[in-house]
């Protein structure tokens, strides 16, 4: 066990940490025990209304900020954060459950991405367009779009809340973060490294509380000029719906449900191996997590058999025991989710392999588990499991794999393993979604897009494209007197 302690996590408004008007607090919780483990404040109207006067004032300073001036900042936000890399660690396996080595590599991952968006936004250039008469100009110039309303969730504490802060940041825009309830400490520490870095009082201000009020009184605001969420596909919709009622800009990282298609030809032995990883990894909280295993006919016995075997040599524990693999789910949520996708999975003829069952009668803890032979119309075929859930069934032609890929609405993340170059082609050009890799793990880099499409959103959390939401390309002309 470690000697760091769990704090109380404060909003954070104005330049300055904070307890919430009304001095309302919630309970955190650690997930592995139910064991209460510190409180966070609890915002109210009064003080969003705090927050949003100081993004609004911190906007029209930092706006006048120059590019490179930002860059700097952030540059050294991210070695504050990489230097408080074990504290933050720490707090987000007390809060969220996951291993302490994951937790230690997604602070690692946010500090990255401090420095990626950093740099990018001194580059995010306009352009010269050829007038049609002499002595005219057309410039495009890029413009920060003005204060932002950011909504992150649980499963990633700090990957998801750096990707907004950061983007909104580089581009010159102030933000209110509404981190998650169940995991605040983390966040606030992500927060605390922008601030202790030199970035001005009221362009970063971080609340907590219901996420239903909060996000219904921030999105219509009129200082609010942007809104940003994670988190499920049915709330998703109602935070798009509320954006585009008051003309606000929107960028939505959804639900998926990821497909996973092998094919005949690939190496089993490498396919089972990272798959089993990627599966398990935060328990399958995750959102690109792989849930719908296809494989072809001629080797599905032998995945069956490779991806069951790993399964049932992971090590579920305590996520500060250094041999743990995978540890608790976040809430018991999820743990009920798991136990209702099994008992309706049962019901349809699905073959449990390994797994199904809750562990333990303390804490979160569910065994890795592993379901054959489910048919489309079982809850666990169409409804994200978002937990350690993996559906393995057989398909027999391409077209066969292709159809049941793209059969849900949604369109998140997609794998696939082949050594054919044609068949790589093939699929990546006729599955629905926003993303796929082949043949290795690639996805969530900071220089890569991180987005969906259907029902799993718009926009990109990543890659030169996650800068465009908060940027306004201002056309301005002009002729010489």
């Amino acid at each position: 066990m470690t000697s760091i302690s769990y704090p109380n996590t404060l909003l954070h408004i104005n330049g300055q940490w904070t307890a919430a008007a009304s001095g309302r607090t919630l309970p955190v919780v650690n997930p592995a025990n139910h064991q209460p483990i510190g409180t966070v404040a609890y915002a109210e109207k009064a003080d969003l209304d705090r927050a949003l006067e100081a993004a609004d004032k911190g906007f029209k300073a930092w706006r006048k900020v120059s590019a490179f001036e930002r860059c700097k900042i952030m540059r050294k936000a991210a070695d504050i954060f990489r230097e408080r890399a074990e504290t933050v660690a720490t707090y987000m396996t007390f809060e969220q459950g996951k291993p302490i080595a994951e937790s230690r590599l997604e602070v690692m991952a946010g500090a990255d991405l401090i420095d990626w968006f950093a740099e990018e936004g001194r580059r995010a250039y306009g352009r010269v367009i050829p007038a049609r008469a002499e002595g005219v100009y057309q410039l495009v110039v890029k413009e920060p779009v003005g204060p932002v309303a950011a909504f992150t969730p649980w499963n990633f504490p700090i990957n998801q809340a750096v990707r907004k802060l950061s983007a909104a940041l580089s581009t010159g825009c102030s933000i209110i973060l509404k981190a998650p309830e169940e995991t605040p400490a983390s966040p606030a520490e992500l927060v605390r490294a922008f601030v202790d870095a030199g970035v001005p009082a009221g362009v970063i201000n971080l609340v907590y509380g219901s996420p239903a009020e909060i996000s219904s009184y921030l999105i219509p605001h009129p200082v609010i000029r942007k809104m940003t969420f994670t988190g499920s596909t049915p709330v998703g919709k109602q935070l798009a719906a509320l954006a585009g009622q008051h003309m606000k800009r929107a960028t939505m990282e959804l639900g998926g449900h990821a497909p996973v298609i092998i094919f005949d030809d690939a190496d089993i032995e490498v396919a089972a191996k990272m798959m089993t990883f990627m599966k398990y990894r935060n328990a399958g909280q995750v959102c690109v997590s792989p849930t719908r295993f296809l494989v072809q006919e001629g080797v599905y016995k032998q995945f069956v058999e490779k991806f069951t075997e790993g399964a049932k040599a992971i090590k579920v524990g305590d996520g500060f025991d250094k041999d743990t693999k995978m540890a608790t789910l976040a809430n018991p949520r999820r743990q009920s989710a798991m136990v209702a996708n099994v008992e309706d999975a049962k019901k349809h003829g699905g073959k449990v392999q390994t797994g199904g069952y809750p562990i333990g009668e303390k804490g979160n803890f569910f065994e890795p588990t592993v379901i054959t032979e489910l048919p489309a119309s079982a809850m666990a075929m169409n409804t994200e499991p978002f937990g350690p859930l993996a559906i393995i069934n057989p398909f027999k032609t391409f077209d066969d794999a292709v159809a049941e890929a793209n059969r849900l609405p949604y369109g998140l993340a997609a794998y696939a393993w082949t050594k054919s170059a044609k068949t790589a082609t093939a699929i990546a050009a006729q599955v629905e979604t926003g993303m796929m890799t082949i043949n290795h793990l690639g996805f969530a880099l900071p220089e890569v897009p991180f987005g969906g499409v259907k029902d799993s959103g718009y926009g990109s959390e990543g890659g030169v494209e996650a800068l465009e939401p908060y940027l306004v390309g201002k056309f301005v002309t002009q002729a010489g007197l």
